[in-house]
């Protein structure tokens, strides 16, 4: 039985993002986002409802601010009690893992794709998901960037426009393009 392109991103496996069974799951996506979106002067509890109809786990008392963006939404998990700021975006086409206390500024970008390094495999249009972890009671400031396969340890703390690109410890603190360790 051959797999279809679907099957293939949530294996972490090259697939071809442009095939029509994924193109109408971001197409759900995007109407959903639009809705989430539109909900901003809405209180808590409606943006609350309104992620747990899209996205793979919504703990206790998580707040997303709107606006914010994604590929899917079914690959995120969020914990208990994580507020994400205005404006982030998290491309998850693979699974991203957010822990319970966990706080990210404005305009964090959180990326699961991935292109191949060969150009030739690259240009034939292929990308690979590979999943984002992070732990709790992390801190991720403003602007900063999460490349795909990083885990981010508990009560870790990312410095605003850091770009990580490498697993950070739990209870270290990283900062800077790249992210380099300054304790921990």
């Amino acid at each position: 039985m051959t797999k279809s392109e679907k099957d293939k991103m949530l294996a972490g496996e090259l697939y071809h993002p442009s095939a029509p069974e994924l193109q109408v799951e971001l197409e759900a996506c995007a109407a959903w986002l639009a809705r989430y979106n539109a909900a901003m002067g809405e209180p808590a509890p409606v943006w609350h409802r309104l992620l747990q109809e899209r996205l793979g786990a919504v703990g206790e008392h998580a707040m997303l601010r709107p606006p914010f963006y994604c590929d899917y939404g079914f690959n995120i998990r969020v914990g208990a009690n994580v507020f994400m700021n205005y404006n982030c975006v998290i491309l998850d086409t693979a699974l991203v893992t957010i822990g319970d206390d966990t706080r990210i500024g404005p305009a964090v970008q959180i990326y699961t794709a991935d292109h191949p390094r060969d150009p030739a495999l690259r240009r034939s249009g292929l990308e690979q998901g590979v999943p984002v972890t992070i732990g709790k009671n992390v801190w991720i400031g403003g602007g900063a960037i999460i490349l795909p396969g990083v885990t981010i340890g508990d009560d870790a703390i990312v410095g605003a426009g850091s770009v990580v690109t490498r697993d950070v410890p739990a209870g270290a603190t990283v900062v800077g393009n790249p992210a380099k360790l300054v304790n921990g």
